[in-house]
C-alpha cells in the first residue's frame, strides 16, 4: 500500500463547523416553547401538576433513573398513556422534524436534550447526577445538576 502524498489531508473548517453548531442552538432554542407546551398540556389534561424525573450518569455511561408523576403534593399518578407530536432538529442537517412519542417518551426525550445542551458530557468519568422538576402548574422545568469531580492533592517531601 502506498501513501500518496499529493492527496491533501482534509482540514476542519472550525468557523463554518461554529457557524453550523450556532445555528442549530438557536433552531433547538426556537422549538422548545412549543414543545414545552405541548407536553405540559397533555400532562394538564390528566391532572398531572408535577413530574420528576431523576437521572445518574458515570463511566462514560448515563440514563435516566426514574420518573414520576404527580397530581398534588402526595399523590402519585401514571403518565397518559397518549402520543404527542414533539418537534427537534435533524441530526447532520438544519432541518426540524415532528415525531409522535409516547408522553413518557417525550419527557426522556426533552431532558436528555436538555442534559446534553447545558452539560454536555454529563456520564462521562465521574459521571453527573439530579432530577429535572417539571411543574405543570408554573409551566418550568428546573433542572437541579450534581457533577461529581475527583480531586488529587500531591505533595513531596525530600528528607
Amino acid at each position: 500500500m502506498t501513501n500518496d502524498i499529493s492527496t491533501p489531508n482534509p482540514t476542519l473548517d472550525t468557523a463554518s463547523w461554529l457557524a453550523q453548531e450556532q445555528a442549530r442552538a438557536r433552531l433547538e432554542e426556537s422549538i422548545r416553547p412549543e414543545n414545552k407546551a405541548v407536553l405540559f398540556e397533555a400532562l394538564a389534561q390528566v391532572g398531572i401538576t408535577t413530574v420528576l424525573v431523576e437521572f445518574d450518569g458515570y463511566g462514560d455511561s448515563g440514563r435516566i433513573e426514574d420518573i414520576s408523576a404527580h397530581a398534588g403534593p402526595d399523590i402519585t399518578v401514571d403518565l397518559p398513556s397518549r402520543n404527542v407530536e414533539i418537534a427537534r432538529v435533524e441530526y447532520g442537517s438544519l432541518a426540524i422534524v415532528r415525531e409522535a412519542f409516547t408522553v413518557k417518551e417525550a419527557i426522556e426525550r426533552l431532558a436528555y436534550d436538555f442534559l446534553e445542551e447545558t452539560h454536555g458530557g454529563w456520564e462521562n468519568n465521574e459521571g453527573a447526577y439530579g432530577n429535572f422538576l417539571f411543574d405543570v402548574t408554573e409551566r418550568t422545568i428546573t433542572l437541579n445538576y450534581n457533577q461529581r469531580i475527583e480531586t488529587s492533592e500531591y505533595s513531596q517531601h525530600v528528607l
